[in-house]
């Protein structure tokens, strides 16, 4: 007998303005309380001490997250000049002090010009990485350093908000897999003292940004399920940059069979090519398109009906 899963079907996705302090994992746990659903995922880990947008996908949505972990990120950071920690912001261990020299905005402004575009980081050991199957920060918690190979970001613009002599803010927009820490690490050794984040929040990752974020107090305060459920952003939001293709009552029944079936409307695509798929309106999931104007399914949601 199969084992009936707890909870609510609950599909769609709740931008959440996670508080500091909170782990993405916690914060996670706690809407999908909230929410009574049966299945939630995030999609990319903000650190412990970070706050701002960390999107969580309810039910069906949780199919289609890994789409926005290839996304584009916004942040805003602060930057402590002359002390370095262990784990690259202000919750780790001293390991290094030095003195700040005088500096001007000019000299910060220099010294980001040469993180802009593509660059090579070390992730940092305090991380989520695996070596030989274990988190690195797990490695790192026992006193364990391990060789990182570089790897290629890009940091689309690192921009200066504000500077103070010691410190400075920056808002910096950049690839999936950059990590902010190290950066500002990097930065303060560019400026010749090192240097750590004491804040860091997440503005914009993919096609999200703060504007729509609820706090765990707002969601708590709303009145019920339903009104809980009156916020959440429909599933196919996430895949809202790839083309979409409908499919009339015939093709939509061979699809669900896991057949391929002739699109009805949409703009002419590439073999390969992946898409949005319609039926009656609604988003019934993803396609692969073949030859002409045949599609087959990818991953559709399991509330498509087989009959």
């Amino acid at each position: 007998m199969a084992r009936r899963r707890r909870g609510l079907p609950v599909n769609g996705i709740v931008l959440l303005d996670k508080p500091k302090g909170l782990s993405s994992n916690h914060a996670l746990q706690r809407v999908r309380r909230l929410f009574e659903a049966q299945k939630a995922g995030h999609t990319g880990t903000l650190d412990p001490m970070a706050t701002g947008l960390l999107p969580i996908c309810l039910g069906e949505a949780t199919k289609f997250s890994s789409h926005l972990l290839e996304a584009d990120k916004v942040y805003r950071t602060r930057v402590e000049l002359g002390t370095m920690t262990d784990t690259g912001d202000a919750e780790g261990a001293v390991i290094e002090q030095h003195a700040v020299p005088s500096l001007t905005v000019d000299a910060v402004e220099t010294a980001l010009s040469g993180f802009r575009g593509e660059i090579d980081q070390v992730p940092p050991m305090y991380s989520a990485l695996k070596h030989e199957g274990k988190k690195l920060y797990e490695l790192a918690r026992e006193g364990k350093q391990v060789e990182r190979a570089a790897r290629r970001v890009s940091v689309y613009d690192a921009r200066l908000l504000s500077f103070e002599g010691t410190a400075f803010e920056l808002e910096v927009s950049c690839s999936k897999g950059t990590y902010i820490r190290t950066l500002a690490e990097d930065i303060g050794k560019a400026l010749g003292c090192g240097g750590h984040i004491s804040q860091l929040r997440r503005l914009k990752t993919g096609p999200f940004n703060g504007d729509a974020m609820w706090t765990l107090e707002a969601l708590e305060a709303l009145a019920d399920q339903a009104a809980r459920e009156a916020e959440l952003m429909p599933v196919d939001v996430l895949v809202d940059h790839l083309p979409s293709l409908t499919l009339d009552e015939p093709a939509y029944g061979r699809l669900a069979h896991g057949q391929s079936a002739n699109v009805v409307s949409g703009e002419s695509l590439p073999p390969e090519a992946l898409a949005r798929l319609y039926y009656a309106e609604s988003f019934i999931g993803l396609g692969v398109v073949k030859e002409g104007q045949e599609v087959a399914p990818k991953r559709l949601l399991s509330t498509v009906a087989i009959s």
